[in-house]
């Protein structure tokens, strides 16, 4: 998602996040994806086959709310030529908002933030999200490659696809009875047929993995002592072996291998993501403690900061539930922005207009961190979304309100 910014990957994971949440009485939510290169025409004619077969639907209420979405659809995508570059995804159903009766038919159309491969169109008692959630999942790059004296596999993991690069075989001779002089020297043929079988497994390491843009770590796996052999010889590029962040013990060599090294290193990637975070807290730590220090904090002090263009990095809570709301007087048109806890307290607030006195009216809204990571792009400062599963995450929401940053230059 190289190209998407902070705040639209925040929106499309709120968007999901909400989509997620929404559940009809029976199996009468549609999701639609088409890809850019699929003929709408083609689209509009498979929609109006499914209108067709949907009038064998049993329960008339579902029958009535699976026609009633599809006929939306099919309004939908009459305002469109071609899909968009990415492709074009709608979610259209009645969403109950209590008890009987209070069913109110919602539409989501737009495109996503990568290229929909595959069309698909699902009925169901929930929308079809998959192929969306798959594309805001931390995707780096790890190296992999399971390791034994006959075998040797490399591989990247990226998301939850695996590619294998290379598959390579030793031709190291099994064990020799024979005794004295003529085992001593078979011993060394096989030592020698096994060092030159590293060697070349860290040549094809080298070359694949050297070659990726953004490689996070290598993990490294197999039964037997020769992965930590290979690890502690001097097999591997000085930059690939540095990324090195395990070595795990497996069953099987070959693809299986992999899968093996897959789930058995799943908590040490999960504890990468945990770490960088507690990084970047920490370092807004460390500077918040010097004198002068590189640090801000509180919501009004950080906003100033950006503003000025001081912040270089900005830190938001991901529990962070306040919102941004624009006020209007209307009568002298003058605009005021208040932060507001919930929507029931905006409702409540009667504020009035500094220039008039006239009670003040709603213009618009929007997440309080919609609106720092707007102003965030707009000055080029980075932004990190701060779980509250590490201690530092909970210690930034509580100790900080959920808001700081680590500065370009001191403020005085």
């Amino acid at each position: 998602m190289a190209d998407v910014s902070s705040k639209e990957l925040y929106k499309f994971k709120k968007t999901l996040k909400e989509l997620s949440e929404k559940k009809g009485r029976g199996t009468e939510l549609v999701s639609v994806y088409i890809p850019h290169d699929k003929q709408l025409s083609d689209v509009g004619k498979q929609m109006r086959d499914e209108l067709g077969q949907s009038a064998n639907i049993k329960s008339k209420q579902t029958r009535k709310n699976v026609q009633s979405a599809i006929e939306v659809i099919l309004q939908r995508i009459r305002l469109f030529k071609v899909p968009p570059e990415n492709g074009l995804v709608l979610f259209v159903g009645m969403i109950p908002k209590g008890g009987p009766g209070t069913e109110k038919m919602e539409t989501y159309v737009f495109e996503p933030p990568e290229p929909i491969t595959t069309y698909w169109y699902q009925c169901n008692n929930e929308f079809f999200l998959e192929p969306l959630e798959y594309m805001i999942e931390e995707r780096e790059t790890y190296g992999l490659a399971v390791i034994d004296r006959k075998e040797a596999t490399i591989a990247t993991l990226r998301g939850k696809k695996v590619n294998i690069l290379n598959h390579l075989t030793s031709g190291v001779p099994g064990k020799h009875k024979a005794g004295g002089q003529s085992q001593r020297r078979f011993d060394r043929v096989i030592d020698l047929a096994a060092h030159e079988f590293k060697k070349r497994i860290g040549e094809h390491m080298n070359e694949d993995f050297l070659a990726l843009d953004e490689l996070e770590g290598v993990i490294i796996g197999g039964p037997g002592f020769t992965k930590e052999e290979f690890v502690k010889g001097d097999y591997l590029n000085y930059e690939i072996k540095d990324k090195i962040i395990a070595t795990v013990d497996t069953s099987y060599t070959g693809e299986f291998g992999i899968r093996e090294v897959i789930d058995k290193s799943a908590d040490i990637l999960n504890d990468l993501d945990v770490m960088q975070e507690k990084k970047v807290v920490q370092k807004f730590l460390h500077e918040l403690v010097k004198d002068k220090g590189l640090a801000s904090y509180g919501e009004r002090e950080v906003r100033t900061n950006l503003i000025m263009g001081a912040v270089d990095t900005l830190l938001l809570s991901e529990d962070l539930t306040s919102m941004r709301k624009v006020f209007k007087c209307p009568i002298c048109g003058s605009e005021e922005e208040i932060t507001v806890k919930s929507q029931s307290e905006a409702d409540k607030l009667e504020k009035p207009c500094s220039n008039c006195g006239e009670t003040l009216k709603e213009e618009s809204s929007q997440t309080l961190i919609e609106d720092f990571v707007e102003k965030a792009e707009e000055m080029n400062s980075a932004v990190e979304l701060i779980s509250t599963e590490t201690e530092e995450g909970m210690q930034l929401l509580r100790a900080f309100g959920g808001v700081a940053a680590i500065l370009r230059y001191h403020v005085g």
